[in-house]
């Protein structure tokens, strides 16, 4: 029997993350109890300490302190992602799922897992962001829809009406 397709879901501690963690788990799994269309990866990318604390680096006396302090902060917050979107899965009755966190930018370490894993489908959130906050924040998504070497899903959570 033919090896099922991987599809790796990006998590990170955002609403619009779990929002497609959950659109994912309603649309690809549920329905399909025990014979799911993919094996699921769910991929944490957590921050390096340094790029945590800003893009110049700790300048203030004795920054390099405080770096283990930031490092355990990210790992506990990593534990308590994986942890949510463990439990997720679980309520949907999905217990045949991997997870991995790795160090580094979201963009590259999604893209980098496809090619390592040799994913079929990549599945991220969406913020919303304008054109002025992509330009300056940067967009996960859409580099990922750009550079991923698979097909790449963008679940965008809906706009609620006032």
């Amino acid at each position: 029997m033919a090896e099922k397709p991987l599809m790796i879901v990006g998590i990170d501690e955002s609403e619009e993350s779990i929002y497609a963690l959950k659109w994912v788990l309603n649309n690809f799994f549920t329905n399909y109890t025990p014979n799911y269309p993919f094996n699921l990866f769910l991929l944490h990318a957590k921050p390096t300490p340094s790029s945590a604390i800003g893009f110049g680096g700790p300048v203030i006396a004795g920054a390099p302190e405080i770096l283990p302090y930031v490092d355990a902060d990210l790992k506990h917050n990593a534990a308590r992602v994986i942890q949510k979107a463990k439990e997720l899965c679980k309520s949907k009755g999905v217990d045949d799922v991997r997870v991995e966190v790795v160090e580094g930018d979201a963009r590259n370490v999604l893209c980098d897992a496809v090619d390592k894993h040799h994913a079929s489908m990549l599945v991220v959130g969406s913020h919303g962001y304008g054109a002025i906050k992509r330009a300056v924040l940067g967009s996960v998504s859409d580099y990922c829809a750009h550079n991923a070497h698979c097909s790449v899903m963008i679940v965008k959570r809906p706009k609620l009406k006032h």
